[in-house]
C-alpha cells in the first residue's frame, strides 16, 4: 500500500500553523517531505528546516526530496541583476531554467534553507517549460525534442557529479506531462530518461546510475499517468503523486472533498449585515449581501481564493479605508469571521457540485470523497508515496488515519 508523505506547496516558515503541521507529521511517522525552491519563494524549505531543528533526534530520521527550475520572485531579482543560463520566459512573472549552472545554484541555496548538507533526492522540476516556450512560438515538436533531452542529459551529468560529491542522495524528475497522453503536444515522453540517465552515469565516472525517482499527478479523474507509473516501476524507479484532491477534467478544476456545511456561517453573516446596516456601510452591506448570493457560483474552492484575493479584500478595503479606528477596529472582527466562514460554505458548496457533476465516475463513493479518492492511489501498486498538502495538524492526524 502506497504511504502518505508530506508536500509543502504554499507551506511558508512565516506561519506558526505550517510549522507545527510539519512537526505533527514528523512525530506521527512520516518519512519523506517534499519541498521545492520555488515553493513560497523558499519558505517552505525553511519552514521544514525551523521544524527538523525543533523536534528530537529520534524524530528526524526523514527523507527530504527538493526541486529545482523555476526562477520566480527572488531567483527573478537573481536573474536580473545576473542572468542564469538556458532561460526559457514562460510569462513576464514565471522563467525556467534546467541548466547545470541554474542547477548547482539553486541546489546551494536549498541546502542553506533546509540547514542541511545533503538533500536526499533533487528533482527536474516540470522541465517541459521548454516545450511550452517551442509551442508558443510554433516550432514543431519534432524539431524541439532532441534538444530536449540534451538539456536533460547535460543536468543528469552534473547531478550525477553531486551524488559523487555528497550534496545529493539521488536524483530525478518531476512532471505534470507524464500524465499526458502521449499524443498531447506537451507529453515529455519518458522510455528514453533511464538511458540518458546510464550514459550520463558512464560520462560522470559513476558505477551506476542515480536516477531514481520520477514524480506526477494522478488521482480518480487523472488516470493516464498511471501508465508512466507501471513503466516506472518496471525499471526500479520509485513514484510520487501529487495533486491527490485536486483533479482536472475537460479544462475544469474539481476539488475531491467533501466539506461539511459550518454551522457558524448564517450567523456571522447576519451579524454583519446588522452591523453594516447604516448610510455609511452600505456599499459594504451590498457586497456581503451579493456574496451570499453567489457563494455556490465557484467551480471549486481555488476560484474564490483568487477572487477574494484579487476582488473582494480590495473593495471592502476602499470600502473601510475612511472610518473611525475605534469604529474599524470592531468591524474588521465581524469581517474576519465571516470571510472565514464564508470561505467553509463556499467549499460546502462547492463539494456538493462536484458530488453532481462527477455523479458517473463518483457512483461507488459512499465514504467521504477525499477517502475514495486516497483509497484509490493506496491501492495501485504502482504508487509509492502520495504527496499531501497537510497545513494544519488536524490535517495531518486526519489524512494519517487512513492508513490504519
Amino acid at each position: 500500500m502506497s504511504s502518505f508523505a508530506f508536500g509543502t506547496y504554499r507551506v511558508t516558515d512565516l506561519n506558526p500553523l505550517h510549522i507545527e503541521a510539519l512537526k505533527e507529521a514528523l512525530y506521527s511517522g512520516i518519512k519523506l517531505i517534499d519541498t521545492s525552491s520555488n515553493y513560497t519563494d523558499g519558505g517552505a524549505e525553511r519552514a521544514i528546516a525551523k521544524a527538523l531543528n525543533s523536534i528530537e533526534d529520534e524524530y528526524r530520521e526523514v527523507e527530504i526530496v527538493s526541486k529545482f527550475g523555476y526562477i520566480q520572485g527572488t531567483n527573478m531579482m537573481l536573474h536580473k541583476e545576473n542572468p542564469f543560463e538556458e532561460v526559457v520566459e514562460y510569462s513576464p512573472e514565471c522563467y525556467h531554467s534546467i541548466s547545470p549552472s541554474f542547477m548547482q545554484d539553486q541546489l546551494g541555496r536549498s541546502l542553506e534553507r533546509l540547514e542541511l548538507n545533503k538533500i536526499d533526492c533533487y528533482l527536474l522540476h516540470n522541465p517541459e517549460y521548454f516545450l511550452y516556450d517551442a509551442i508558443k512560438k510554433g516550432i514543431q515538436r519534432e524539431e524541439i525534442l532532441e534538444q530536449m533531452y540534451q538539456r536533460i542529459y547535460k543536468v543528469f551529468v552534473a547531478l550525477e557529479k553531486e551524488v559523487q560529491n555528497g550534496s545529493i542522495g539521488s536524483y530525478g524528475i518531476s512532471s505534470n506531462s507524464f500524465s499526458k497522453a502521449n499524443d498531447a503536444e506537451d507529453f515529455l515522453p519518458y522510455e528514453d530518461l533511464i538511458t540518458l540517465a546510464k550514459n550520463a552515469a558512464i560520462e560522470a565516472g559513476s558505477e551506476q546510475h542515480s536516477f531514481t525517482t520520477i514524480q506526477l499527478p494522478i488521482n480518480l479523474l487523472e488516470q493516464e499517468g498511471l501508465k508512466c507509473a507501471t513503466w516506472a516501476k518496471e525499471n526500479g524507479l520509485r513514484v510520487l503523486v501529487n495533486r491527490p484532491l485536486n483533479a482536472f477534467q475537460d479544462s475544469l478544476m474539481f476539488r475531491l472533498a467533501d466539506y461539511d456545511e459550518p454551522l457558524d456561517y448564517y450567523h456571522n453573516l447576519n451579524e454583519l449585515l446588522e452591523v453594516c446596516d447604516t448610510e455609511v456601510l452600505k456599499p459594504l452591506f451590498n457586497l456581503i449581501e451579493q456574496m451570499d448570493e453567489n457563494k455556490h457560483k465557484y467551480g471549486w474552492i481555488g476560484d474564490y481564493d483568487l477572487f477574494v484575493n484579487s476582488q473582494i479584500i480590495p473593495h471592502i478595503k476602499k470600502t473601510i479605508e475612511n472610518l473611525d479606528k475605534a469604529v474599524l477596529e470592531t468591524l474588521l472582527a465581524y469581517i474576519e469571521r465571516f470571510l472565514v466562514s464564508y470561505r467553509d460554505m463556499v467549499a460546502h458548496e462547492c463539494s456538493k457540485a462536484t458530488r453532481v457533476q462527477l455523479k458517473s465516475v463518483l457512483k461507488d463513493c459512499e465514504k467521504k470523497l477525499q477517502e475514495c479518492a486516497f483509497e484509490f492511489l493506496q491501492s495501485q501498486d504502482s504508487i509509492d508515496y502520495i504527496l499531501v498538502g497537510m497545513r494544519k495538524p488536524s490535517y495531518v492526524a486526519e489524512v494519517l488515519a487512513l492508513k490504519e
